[in-house]
């Protein structure tokens, strides 16, 4: 009697499981280690007298300024003022890169027609764009919004540009034999090809929104964690300006671990994802 093969199950044998375990306990216990580490070197500093503990508070005195401002509802709304500013801007600005940079990169006139401005858009540094924002919507957050979207734009742009010139011209080339469309040619060939590129991309670009975000409410004064610690420093409170620098670091800290978070279960299946298990 003829049996239909069943899909073979691989189970992880124990040792992996054990060894993997032990390095994710020894990649956190170094993490803390190292926080640890830091959090004393900064407390030693202004208590030998190294620095001046004016303009340099010890880190128990800046963490709790940072526990005040973690009880005032004020903090709370400045927080989500940032963040929606990074949202929007990091929205607008994939959305468009990911449509352009598709739409130039399968169309081998559009790229070489607009390499050179590419390449001279590219360089120019976000804050440069701050008068023209002001001048184009005052102190707004639109205003933010420009200089938030310019600077992740090309982050996603150039990713997606090289992704979708990366499709294999084998596979380019079978697909058309076989008569599929140029719309399930980008669904099934170009779109696999460019995630990762896209993925890559997002993530850098979700980074650069949110210290484009803080810049904005630096120098434009839109509401934000970016003008409370302007106005901290104004004020002379040192204490608040490095608890508020903490709260940036940390939110950066977060957006990163959760794009990472994203880009490995959206790449589950590719090589770059899968390589460490895959013997």
């Amino acid at each position: 009697m003829a049996v239909a093969d069943a899909p073979m199950i691989v189970a992880t044998p124990p040792r992996r499981r054990s060894a993997r375990r032990m390095r994710t306990l020894r990649k956190f216990a170094l993490g803390v280690a190292g926080v640890v580490g830091f959090l004393v070197t900064w407390q030693l500093l202004p208590t030998l007298g190294l620095v001046d503990p004016r303009y340099f508070p010890s880190a128990t005195t800046t963490l709790a300024a940072l526990g005040q401002e973690l009880r005032d509802l004020e903090f709370w709304r400045n927080v989500w003022r940032t963040m929606t500013a990074w949202g929007i801007g990091l929205a607008i600005a994939t959305v468009l890169a990911t449509v352009l940079g598709t739409v130039i990169g399968l169309v081998p006139f559009l790229r070489r027609a607009t390499h050179t401005t590419v390449e001279f858009l590219r360089p120019i540094p976000s804050v440069a764009l701050i008068p023209l924002a002001i001048l184009m919507f005052g102190l707004r957050i639109e205003a933010a919004l420009v200089i938030i979207v310019y600077a992740s734009f090309w982050q996603v742009f150039i990713q997606v540009l090289y992704g979708v010139a990366d499709v294999d011209t084998v596979a380019r080339d079978t697909a058309r034999s076989f008569g599929l469309s140029r719309g399930s040619r980008i669904v099934n060939l170009v779109f696999p090809t460019a995630l990762p590129y896209l993925m890559t991309g997002l993530r850098l670009a979700a980074a650069v929104a949110l210290i484009l975000a803080i810049t904005a409410e630096m120098f434009i004064g839109n509401p934000g964690l970016g003008r409370e610690i302007v106005f901290a420093q104004s004020a002379g409170n040192w204490p608040t300006v490095y608890a508020l620098v903490i709260v940036t670091g940390i939110l950066g800290l977060l957006i990163n671990l959760v794009f990472r978070a994203i880009e490995r279960r959206s790449l589950a299946w590719h090589q770059s994802v899968r390589g460490e298990e895959v013997l």
